[in-house]
């Protein structure tokens, strides 16, 4: 019997690059563009993804790393419960891409937790949101990610949620000195909290089909943060979180119009040409839009408080060169 299991995107609204010091918190979306897993019981290990044109085993290949560490993870989590891994089979499918350039929605983190998903599923263990999270940063943090988890964080929850941040230094030297099972079991310091909107909007992704390379960008920019950076994003970050919970509208504008700023003046690799024409096209709409994530390309985000304007914006990005990747309408917790 073959079991089934997604994982969707992600998308950052506030928050970027301050979320990766510990206790700043971020606000993630989650996009429903789904990766899916099936898996069932085999004679042998069979693992293949359609991003690749060939299966394998746990014999370690560089393309499937990030699967088969998550598969490792998952069998030591089962030694903790005295349990063993068997032969499965495991077909992972759903590109967050196009034309070989990826979207930018966290694919990685998608199939990461995906995999680990699909075991749970298998061997019907109905793990909690937060175990799945911890294993996957776990996975994470032993292959030396320096990324803040926010983006398997919002990734597990499937919904829109603000993050705070853990010290993974601190995580990964508890990950050497303690059982898989006891790490499992402490307090690691983050907040993942659920964000049901009290104002209705238009949620809309621009893609600007720029991959960017989102390693690359956080060793570029995360050195120009300073504390005046971390102090002003973290005010706006949970003024933003509370004006949308309180359906306060204008600050909601107010809030991600002073976090683009502080983005902007961050680092001038962050707001590509493409993703300057993606911000500006909300000038005079009753919009705002911004970077999302890293920067340097992939997608921008808008909220739009106007049908009409979300038309007037979305045409805007289509004459500048700009797919529109997602939109949700209405967004609001009495529509959830």
């Amino acid at each position: 019997m073959s079991l089934s299991v997604k994982t969707p995107g992600k998308l950052y609204i506030a928050g970027e690059y301050a979320v990766l010091v510990p206790k700043q918190g971020a606000i993630l979306k989650n996009i429903p563009i789904y990766m899916t897993a099936e898996i069932s019981r085999s004679r042998e290990y069979n693992i293949r993804s359609d991003m690749f044109d060939y299966a394998v085993d746990l014999t370690p290949d560089g393309n499937y790393r990030l699967i088969q560490e998550a598969i490792q993870t998952f069998a030591l989590f089962l030694e903790s419960r005295q349990q063993s891994l068997s032969p499965f089979q495991l077909l992972i499918s759903g590109k967050m891409e196009k034309d070989g350039k990826k979207f930018g929605l966290g694919s990685s983190g998608s199939v990461l937790v995906l995999t680990l998903k699909a075991l749970s599923a298998l061997y019907e263990l109905h793990l909690s949101d937060d175990y799945l999270f911890k294993l996957a940063a776990y996975t994470l943090i032993r292959l030396g990610d320096q990324g803040s988890m926010g983006d398997i964080a919002c990734i597990v929850s499937d919904q829109l949620i603000y993050y705070q941040s853990f010290d993974r230094q601190q995580i990964a030297r508890w990950a050497e000195e303690m059982p898989l099972d006891d790490l499992l079991e402490k307090d690691w310091g983050y907040v993942i909290e659920p964000i049901q909107p009290a104002v209705s909007f238009d949620f809309l992704v621009g893609w600007t089909q720029q991959p960017a390379i989102t390693s690359q960008m956080i060793d570029e920019v995360k050195s120009s943060m300073t504390p005046a950076f971390l102090k002003e994003t973290q005010t706006e970050v949970v003024q933003l979180c509370q004006s949308l919970k309180k359906g306060e509208k204008e600050a909601v504008k107010k809030a991600l119009h002073r976090i683009t700023y502080l983005l902007e003046d961050l680092h001038p690799a962050i707001y590509t040409k493409p993703l300057k024409r993606l911000k500006a096209a909300a000038a005079d709409l009753d919009v705002v839009c911004k970077s999302s994530g890293s920067g340097g390309g992939d997608c921008g985000i808008a909220l739009s408080f106007s049908e009409k304007d979300s038309a007037a914006l979305i045409d805007s990005w289509q004459q500048d060169g700009i797919t529109l990747l997602y939109q949700e309408k209405g967004i609001r917790d009495d529509q959830s």
